[in-house]
């Protein structure tokens, strides 16, 4: 008798009826970055090669504040490069022929990095020295050369009558985002965007109620990936301000995404900027009394090599040789398979519900006589699952249709496991052996769970993982 494991069983994923959610994970760590100064405000960072230009209302010489007319302190832009990985030097001022009387900031950089968009007040006249004089903001560009802005000239939609400024340039330059509280707007202020026509900028357009709400909407951040992050204090935040981003697909605007904590708080946390990677960047937050910049870095999971999960196989071909070799003897084979089953033939297949182990048997019965030859052959079967992290999930879900992903058919025996740790794929993580999640875009997903076991007696830590494909489909 000879027993075959070549019948493949193919197995359906069924969802689990089980009422654990995922445990939330962050997405983020961060810290406070050196450069802030003790008791002044930084804010609105921008990254360059080696650094950070920010703006800050700190004490420039002595113990004397930079103030305007009114008596406010004022906001001017600053440099800090890295000495290393861990270490800063001492900001440096950058200087313009505004820098004295007016603030300055917050500020992008054209792709070349050759010219700055930055805020600044409108009116440079004998009336801004009247306290109930309200000066309104609008960008201005200049000319980086060294630490001094140069040939400062007044952006063409400025207007005395609101407010225009947080400039943020796209990573071809085509375009440029703003926030304006000009007339025909959604709330206190929205995001607007202009395009590069021909080396001029277009009229402002709102980008619309996908984006901006009945709150003020500031601080835009075009980042090359296509997210546009930005700040808002609409209903649903954690805090005054939080951080949000969304996306253009197909010209339309997906509905904003709040960030995780501890990126956004119960403050207010604000002017979000990243690196190219989206693995690292910067935002501002007052969640140590004055306004501080911090610094953030993923801290999401995800392994280069992580197999398909392997599907078990339960399914056998028992084959008697002699009986196929001699084919033309008068006998009937009868198979008892050990779980309660038989079968009929000198060549069977069964599958059996699940691991264990099974005494096969063979009865022979010649068709001539009559006579059986009870258990004439025999066998013991053993049946194991594949030793590995599992994800029972189905193959296709629509956007936005919620999807539950189980670990429980995991099998690492002699593991004290700890933790099973989702990547959805998409930027976002959730912990449990069972999680709840909906996707928000079509296409191909690579989830991956990554089991991890409880440091043995000598310290080794055992972690393996599992890699499966969903595919996500335009909602009806």
């Amino acid at each position: 008798m000879r027993i075959s494991g070549s019948i493949a069983l193919v197995a359906l994923s069924v969802l689990l009826a089980v009422n654990i959610r995922a445990q939330d994970l962050s997405v983020y760590e961060i810290n406070r970055v050196p450069v802030n100064s003790s008791s002044f405000n930084d804010i609105a960072p921008v990254i360059i090669k080696d650094g950070l230009v920010f703006c800050s209302d700190r004490r420039v010489t002595g113990v004397t504040d930079r103030t305007s007319f009114d008596g406010r302190r004022l906001f001017n832009i600053f440099i800090a490069l890295r000495r290393d990985s861990s270490d800063w030097r001492k900001p440096v001022e950058i200087k313009s022929e505004r820098s004295a009387l007016f603030n300055n900031g917050p500020l992008c950089f054209t792709p070349d990095g050759k010219t700055v968009y930055f805020t600044s007040e409108t009116e440079t006249g004998v009336q801004t020295r009247n306290r109930s004089f309200r000066n309104r903001s609008g960008i201005f560009l200049a000319d980086l050369s060294g630490t001094e802005l140069v040939d400062v000239r007044p952006f063409g939609y400025n207007n005395p009558d609101y407010d225009l400024g947080q400039p943020s340039i796209s990573n071809d330059g085509r375009f440029l985002f703003f926030a304006s509280d000009m007339p025909g707007g959604l709330g206190g202020s929205d995001i607007y965007f202009c395009e590069s026509v021909n080396g001029e900028w277009s009229a402002p357009v709102n980008l619309g109620t996908a984006v901006n709400s009945p709150g003020a909407e500031n601080y835009p951040f075009m980042h090359n990936s296509g997210k546009l992050f930005f700040t808002s204090d609409r209903q649903g935040g954690l805090g005054g301000l939080d951080i949000y981003y969304s996306v253009s697909g197909n010209g339309l605007w997906e509905s904003p995404v709040r960030l995780a904590e501890p990126v956004n708080s119960a403050f207010d946390d604000f002017a979000f900027v990243a690196e190219t990677d989206l693995l690292k960047g910067y935002f501002s937050s007052n969640r140590r009394r004055n306004d501080d910049i911090y610094e953030f870095h993923t801290a999401i999971l995800r392994k280069e090599s992580c197999n398909m999960a392997e599907e078990d196989n339960y399914c056998y071909e028992f084959v008697e040789e002699n009986a196929v070799r001699y084919d033309s003897m008068p006998f009937r084979y009868e198979w008892k398979f050990g779980d309660g089953q038989t079968g009929l033939g000198s060549r069977v297949e069964h599958c059996y519900e699940g691991p264990g182990t099974y005494i096969v048997q063979l009865d022979i019965v010649n068709l001539v006589t009559n006579e059986t030859s009870y258990n004439e052959k025999s066998d013991i079967l053993v049946i194991e699952s594949v030793e590995q992290a599992y994800i029972t999930a189905p193959d296709t879900v629509s956007v936005l249709q919620p999807l539950r992903l189980s670990a429980d058919k995991t099998n690492l025996p002699g593991w004290d496991i700890v933790r099973y740790y989702w990547n959805f794929g998409d930027g976002t993580i959730a912990s449990g052996k069972n999680v709840d999640k909906e996707y928000r875009k079509p296409g191909t997903y690579n989830i991956q769970l990554i089991v991890t076991a409880r440091p043995d007696a000598g310290g080794a830590i055992k972690e393996t993982c599992v890699s499966k494909n969903i595919f996500i489909i335009p909602g009806p």
